[in-house]
């Protein structure tokens, strides 16, 4: 082994102030001989941003705000060896540096997809938490990850899970594998129990009150509603190359067992742990290896039980929304995803009720023609129509 492979793997957190930048940054301090962070960006929190460079010493920072930047600039300056950059394009180079090993992308929103698709176009070992890169051009994401000879590998605990479940030879295709279904778990949220005549008067203090994981405002809400998990499934298809209908969701409040493969001989198999996101993270970090991840090993006979029930949709439609754009193509779910970030942005300002975000996103999917090229800036520009849609009908919800 020679000098370079013995060395820590360099990594590039994308998202460090986020949840899983937090839990990310957690996993690597316990394995200093293994990984050492060269590269840290975030959006505009200057003061954790300044606080992580600090502790970790990065070579760069880049922050995707410009003020932010000039503000980060000024709180490091006594900390030469981190260089400042700033921009979306900072970022997206920054993904892409030939000396970096693995990337973890961890920013939420449809911003988050050029420097992912960046570090898989530039072969990178790529540990994908945020869904918008596989729900907006997820087809393109896999086809270059596999012309590139990146290893994309998913840190969704329910996709890790899945992951962690299958045969070491698993090709997309699942067939030849015996693999019959794949079932991804959900908690319900913390209104899996609650009146929906109550829904018009939910506050974002309270969606953002999960019952189970730490996460940030709009993947809470996301949860909150459902979405979350209809942007899952829209991932699994794509991610593991199996049909739509094969993917099923099972709600599953103690959030315990995270996903579930069904095999042909009957078998069914499950991956379960405390919920806690360094499970997934330290296992996509070492993979194929395992490492320690400072998480506490789960003890079944404290747990008691653990129940299983199946989604209502009726009460969260957009899980079905979620399927129906799935099955219409690449730019529905583009739309979908556009649509989603507005009314969640909304929401979250007060500016539109809980239980017509999914009513804004239905509108918006059935106001558009999505039949549309499939090429990256065919998607984002579809992406960004479906923002501009939603934008008018959440100001006329708003009035």
């Amino acid at each position: 082994m020679n000098g370079r492979q013995s060395a820590p793997q360099r990594i590039c957190l994308l998202g460090a102030t986020g949840s899983i930048g937090r839990s990310t940054l957690d996993v690597i301090a316990r394995h200093p001989q293994r990984f050492e962070v060269s590269v840290l960006t975030a959006c505009s929190n200057v003061d954790e941003m300044a606080r992580l460079c600090r502790i970790h010493r990065p070579e760069l920072a880049v922050m995707a705000d410009a003020n932010a930047g000039g503000l980060l600039a000024k709180a490091i300056a006594d900390i030469p060896e981190t260089e400042v950059m700033v921009g979306d394009k900072a970022i997206a180079q920054a993904a892409a540096m030939s000396d970096i090993d693995i990337v973890v992308a961890g920013i939420v929103g449809s911003v988050g997809l050029a420097p992912c698709l960046a570090a898989v176009q530039a072969g990178k070992r790529v540990l994908l938490a945020n869904k918008e890169p596989l729900v907006v051009a997820g087809e393109l994401l896999m086809a270059e990850a596999r012309r590139c000879g990146a290893d994309l590998l998913p840190i969704d605990s329910e996709h890790n899970g899945i992951f962690q479940l299958l045969p070491a030879d698993y090709t997309p295709g699942l067939q030849s594998s015996g693999v019959e279904r794949l079932t991804l778990t959900a908690s319900g949220g913390p209104f899996r129990r609650r009146d929906p005549g109550t829904f018009a008067t939910i506050t974002p203090q309270e969606a953002c009150r999960h019952p189970n994981w730490s996460m940030g405002e709009k993947i809470s809400v996301d949860s909150a509603s459902m979405m979350n998990k209809g942007l899952e499934v829209i991932e699994a298809a794509r991610f593991f190359g199996i049909e739509a209908d094969r993917v099923d969701v099972v709600v599953h409040p103690q959030s315990l067992v995270h996903a579930l493969v069904q095999y042909r001989d009957g078998s069914m198999l499950a991956q379960m742990g405390n919920p806690d996101m360094r499970t997934p993270i330290a296992h996509a970090l070492a993979w194929p290896q395992r490492i320690e991840a400072g998480v506490k090993a789960l003890d079944l006979v404290a747990v008691g039980q653990l129940d299983f029930e199946a989604p209502d949709e009726a009460r969260f439609p957009c899980l079905a929304l979620a399927r129906q754009a799935l099955a219409s193509g690449q730019a529905a779910t583009a739309a979908l995803n556009g649509a989603n970030e507005m009314a969640v942005a909304a929401f979250l300002r007060g500016e539109l009720r809980f239980d017509r975000l999914a009513t804004v996103i239905e509108q918006t999917l059935a106001a558009m023609d999505h039949a549309v090229a499939s090429g990256l800036e065919a998607l984002i520009a579809h992406e960004r129509e479906a923002k501009r849609q939603a934008s008018v009908f959440i100001a006329e919800w708003s009035r």
